[in-house]
C-alpha cells in the first residue's frame, strides 16, 4: 500500500512515518501543503493521511485537489480540535475519514488499511494461485501449507502480483506500489528482490517474467 503523510509537525510526520514503514507500507512525506498537494498529483497514493491546519496550503484546499483529481484516493484528515463541527467540516469537504490528535497509533494503522482495501477493487481476504496462499490481513504466506518468511518488500511484491489476477505487472507498477520516493527508478531493486522472492517460493517457479513487459503469477 502506498500512502502520503502531510503533517508539518515533522517530528510527528517522521515517527507515523517509520510506524507505517514497520507494517509493511511504502510512505513518503510532505511537510507543508504546497509540497504535499505536488505529491499527491504526481503520484498515485491508495491513502493520504492529511493534517488540516498547514502552512503554505490548508488542508482542507489540498483535500479539493485530491478529491477532484482522484476517485481512488482515499483521505484521511488528521486535526487538533475535537469539535463535530469540524469533523463535519471535513467530511463534507470529501474526506473518507478523521482522526483527532492525540491518536492511538494502532488505530491510525487500522483505519488506513480499511481506507486501503475501500481504494482498490474488492480483493478476497485470501489471494490464491495454485498453492500458494498470501493472507494481506494477517501478513503471512504459505506454499503448500508451508509458511514462507518473507521480508516486507518480497511480501508487497507478491500481494501486487496475485491481486492482479494473473495479468502483467511492470517493474515501473511494482515499484511505485510497493517502494516509496526514496527507490531510484534506475537500480535493479525491483529485479533483486524478485529474485530472492522466487528463491523462497521454490519449485515449481509460480512467477512468470513477460519480456519487455514485466511479470505475472501464474498457476504455479
Amino acid at each position: 500500500m502506498r500512502v502520503l503523510v502531510v503533517e508539518d509537525a515533522r517530528r510527528l510526520a517522521d515517527a507515523i512515518a517509520r510506524g507505517l514503514r514497520a507494517e509493511g507500507m511504502a510512505v513518503d512525506v510532505a511537510y507543508d501543503g504546497v509540497e504535499g498537494h505536488q505529491k499527491a498529483m504526481l503520484t498515485r497514493y491508495d491513502v493520504v493521511v492529511l493534517d488540516r491546519d498547514l502552512p503554505e496550503m490548508h488542508g482542507d484546499d489540498v483535500l479539493s485537489e485530491i478529491v477532484a483529481a482522484s476517485d481512488t484516493t482515499r483521505v484521511l484528515m488528521l486535526t487538533a480540535s475535537a469539535g463535530v463541527e469540524d469533523r463535519v467540516d471535513g467530511l463534507s469537504l470529501g474526506a473518507d475519514d478523521y482522526l483527532t490528535k492525540p491518536f492511538a497509533f494502532p488505530e491510525l494503522v487500522a483505519r488506513i488499511r480499511a481506507l486501503g482495501r475501500r481504494s482498490s477493487p474488492a480483493a478476497p481476504p485470501v489471494l490464491r494461485a495454485g498453492d500458494l496462499e498470501l493472507d494481506p490481513a494477517k501478513r503471512t504466506v504459505a506454499r503448500s501449507g508451508r509458511p514462507l518468511e518473507l521480508t516486507r518488500k518480497e511480501f508487497g511484491v507478491l500481494e501486487v502480483l496475485l491481486a492482479a489476477g494473473g495479468t502483467v505487472v511492470s517493474s515501473e507498477e511494482l515499484l511505485e506500489r510497493v517502494w516509496d520516493e526514496n527507490a531510484d527508478p534506475f537500480t535493479t531493486t525491483v529485479r533483486v528482490t524478485m529474485m530472492t522472492l522466487r528463491r523462497k517460493l521454490g519449485d515449481p517457479g509460480i512467477i512468470e517474467t513477460v519480456v519487455g513487459s514485466g511479470y505475472r503469477v501464474g498457476a504455479g
